[in-house]
């Protein structure tokens, strides 16, 4: 007789699957209420003891209070932040790779995982112009793909430059990238060379002017370009930050984290055609490709230039690094700093195999058309004013008069009433209204009415 905690509880997996059952059933899902709810901690008193609790009856209070205390980031009407839409297929087989026992570290253990998530990589590498044989892993989100990309960039910086102190190299950031990658050279111990560009997109020009400027341009070792910041959706010039990068011997490192999955759409994919010339590039599908939290593509132009820099090295592992298989050293976790991982990609894989790259791309298209049509609502009411020209599927736009405090009462309100969870931003100092488009299902009627909202 086995321990009791390993045993096989029939009664509980059918309440368990006819929980799930019943969320993905819904449609749409309601957005919830988060920190609005009312939901004491004292209910959680008591529940961590010597012999446990009725499982069911536990799962009876995750439904009925916890899961009421959150916002569903997969609602149609969450419009904050950056949602998360996960389809039908890849929320299925998420829970497929949860019971499966599947540790998604080594080519060792789990080769049958590695060649599946590789595909996907595969794809969105080629999908971006990177050439044939790049490739890389999975990782948790932007910040830690990030910080890796960045690791190896560093690492390779120092060696092309031997005459630099270690502890003096730099890369060329933009004033607007992503709080990660500020954090992620923090972490690295290297500073900054930051640039503010005009109307916050950095181009070949503004990188140019900046390192023409600096004492000591031979510091830097590598630029950042962002494919679609998070506030603003705003396409750095990849293109022409790419190709200087490329003449300079600079490390080029992509951050798409968002906007990356616009290369799935027809009328933007353009924009985004620079990443062909990147080093390091990342892309979230757990942001606009529709799969679950945490999912992050981590994509490397010369993916054993990273495993030499962040393989991991201890006696224990030396197993992982050795064999007669020409693909043994594809090890997830050689590609990234983590080692022990879930599968991460392959509901992302399960979802665009079983969907269909078409349906991919009029999903990520919706979300740039209804950004436009957001647009032209907004110009047709005289009480609200876009704040900037809408790029990719981020609009902001401000009401007239508004202050700070308003703002934020109207997002609470609307939340409370359950229409929608639009939260506000700052641009340039001043508090403004953002939509964050990504679901395909949410409705131009929904907008409408969210922007009607604001008219008193």
């Amino acid at each position: 007789m086995g321990h009791h905690m390993f045993e096989y509880d029939a009664t509980l997996t059918d309440a368990v699957f006819a929980y799930c059952r019943e969320r993905l059933s819904m449609q749409p899902v309601p957005l919830d209420y988060g920190s609005l709810t009312h939901m004491p901690l004292a209910d959680l008193d008591g529940l961590i003891s010597p012999d446990g609790h009725d499982p069911e009856e536990i799962l009876a209070f995750f439904k009925n209070e916890l899961s009421q205390a959150v916002v569903s980031i997969d609602a149609p009407n969450f419009l904050a932040f950056i949602p998360n839409a996960p389809t039908k297929n890849s929320l299925l087989f998420d829970m497929v790779v949860a019971c499966s026992g599947l540790n998604g570290t080594s080519w060792l253990e789990s080769k049958g995982v590695v060649v599946a998530e590789n595909q996907a990589l595969a794809f969105l590498a080629d999908l971006a112009g990177m050439p044939f044989g790049s490739g890389g892993a999975f990782v948790s989100g932007g910040s830690m793909g990030n910080l890796s990309g960045l690791t190896v960039g560093r690492d390779v910086g120092r060696a092309l430059r031997p005459t630099v102190p270690p502890h003096e190299v730099r890369f060329a950031i933009s004033s607007d990238a992503h709080s990660s990658i500020g954090k992620a050279l923090h972490v690295l111990g290297i500073e900054a060379l930051l640039v503010t560009p005009d109307d916050h997109r950095l181009t070949r020009e503004h990188l140019a002017a900046a390192l023409d400027a600096d004492p000591h341009p031979e510091s830097v070792v590598g630029v950042v370009a962002t494919a679609g910041t998070t506030n603003a959706g705003i396409v750095d010039d990849i293109e022409g930050i790419g190709s200087y990068a490329r003449e300079h011997g600079l490390w080029f490192h992509v951050d798409g984290a968002y906007g990356g999955a616009a290369l799935f759409s027809p009328t933007h994919r353009h924009l985004l055609e620079g990443i062909r010339h990147a080093d390091s590039f990342v892309v979230d599908p757990h942001k606009w490709l529709f799969a679950p939290l945490d999912c992050a593509a981590l994509i490397y132009r010369n993916p054993t230039v990273a495993r030499k820099i962040l393989a991991q090295q201890a006696s224990y592992l030396d197993v992982l690094h050795t064999g007669d298989d020409e693909h043994y050293e594809w090890n997830p976790s050689d590609f990234a700093i983590h080692l022990s991982r879930r599968a991460r990609g392959l509901p992302f894989w399960y979802s665009l195999v079983t969907n269909g790259t078409r349906s991919y791309e009029t999903a990520v298209q919706a979300a740039i058309d209804l950004a436009e049509h957001t647009a032209l609502m907004i110009e047709k009411r005289d009480y609200v004013e876009l704040v900037r020209p809408v790029s990719l599927s981020i609009v902001l736009f401000r009401r007239r008069g508004w202050t700070a405090e308003q703002y934020e009462e109207w997002s609470h309100q609307l939340l409370r009433d359950q229409i929608a969870f639009v939260t506000p931003t700052k641009w340039e100092g001043e508090t403004v209204a953002r939509f964050a488009f990504l679901h395909p299902d949410t409705a131009e009627e929904l907008v409408a009415q969210i922007l009607d909202t604001m008219r008193d």
